[in-house]
């Protein structure tokens, strides 16, 4: 126990990726708030994006299942609600996992003043922002439907929250 940092349980669950978009990592969606070791027992503190999240328990699943493939035998994992999810926590890694995936990163939550600001997402296929929102539920709470007028495809948004 004395080898684990909270830098390599950070870089363990890495390993651990969103089950609905499964490029990205869980440390790079922002769920993981708080990682201490003490009195040989690996704690994680983790916020979902919604209350409720249905991946919620395979993400701890994984968790514990990354960790004791590393050697960790007590793992703690707290679901708080202390301080609420927002896209803003979300890495400059994850976001190009996001747009990488096909998937429209949120903008900062600083720019989001209105729905019109859905309106116009960039579309992560051409760069352009000529699109328009189509439905503001995608196939999750937390994905808007878009449409890009340039290169004429459909693309999903993860919502500024």
């Amino acid at each position: 126990m004395d080898q684990i940092t909270t830098d390599s349980v950070y870089e363990w669950l890495e390993e651990v990726k969103d089950p609905e978009i499964p490029v990205l990592s869980i440390v790079d969606l922002g769920v993981i708030t708080g990682v201490t070791i003490g009195h040989g027992e690996v704690r994680i503190e983790m916020t979902p994006t919604f209350v409720g999240c249905p991946a919620l328990d395979t993400m701890q699943r994984e968790i514990r299942e990354v960790l004791s493939e590393k050697g960790v035998k007590k793992i703690d994992i707290e679901v708080s609600f202390k301080k609420p999810w927002t896209s803003d926590l979300i890495s400059d890694k994850g976001k190009d996992a996001l747009k990488k995936f096909g998937l429209s990163p949120p903008p900062p939550r600083q720019l989001f003043a209105e729905l019109e600001m859905l309106e116009h997402a960039v579309c992560p296929r051409c760069g352009n922002s000529n699109t328009e929102l189509r439905n503001t539920f995608g196939p999750t709470l937390c994905r808007s439907i878009h449409y890009c007028n340039d290169c004429k495809e459909a693309f999903e948004q993860f919502k500024p929250l």
